[in-house]
């Protein structure tokens, strides 16, 4: 039987900001039923559950960054994601993914906006999930990062434009 501690897969990516700050970040971040107006390979996402930003809100989110398990017809991924938490002061939330047709079992991932002074600010994205078939945790963890940098530069386009 294989040690519990090899049934999850964690991972965690880092991207630094340097024209804007934490506060700024988080209010964009927080903003859980509009996801995918910053990463880029989400086409949708809105709420199908609760109040915007509360914990137990559920979020549904469609697009195309991890392929789905549902074959060449439906090539379109999406999962429906619950808040779990989420701290203000320390510019933190996490969420769960509690159904999808992407292959994850059990998924956590918190996300951190980290303050780095005069130096802007870093977003840090971490999960949890049960190993997937098929998968390779680097490959996810690459995906991860692509996405994060590609949310970054919408992010940080965004608020220059209001400047």
């Amino acid at each position: 039987m294989e040690p519990k501690s090899n049934s999850k897969w964690e991972g965690k990516v880092c991207t630094k900001l340097t024209n804007t700050t934490a506060d700024q970040v988080w209010v964009l971040y927080k903003d859980f039923f509009n996801f995918h107006k910053w990463f880029p390979s989400l086409t949708t996402c809105y709420g199908i559950h609760g109040t915007n930003g509360e914990p137990g809100c559920i979020r549904y989110c469609a697009g195309f960054s991890i392929p789905s398990n549902d074959g060449e017809d439906k090539p379109l991924s999406w999962s429906k994601e619950r808040l779990i938490a989420v701290d203000d002061d320390e510019r933190k939330l996490s969420y769960e993914i509690v159904d999808s047709n992407i292959g994850f079992k059990s998924y956590v991932s918190t996300v951190k906006i980290v303050p780095k002074g005069d130096q802007g600010c870093m977003i840090e994205w971490s999960f949890t999930v049960d190993k997937v078939e098929g998968w390779v945790l680097d490959d996810l963890v690459k995906k991860y990062e692509v996405g994060l940098q590609r949310m970054v530069k919408r992010m940080e386009d965004a608020l220059a434009s209001f400047e």
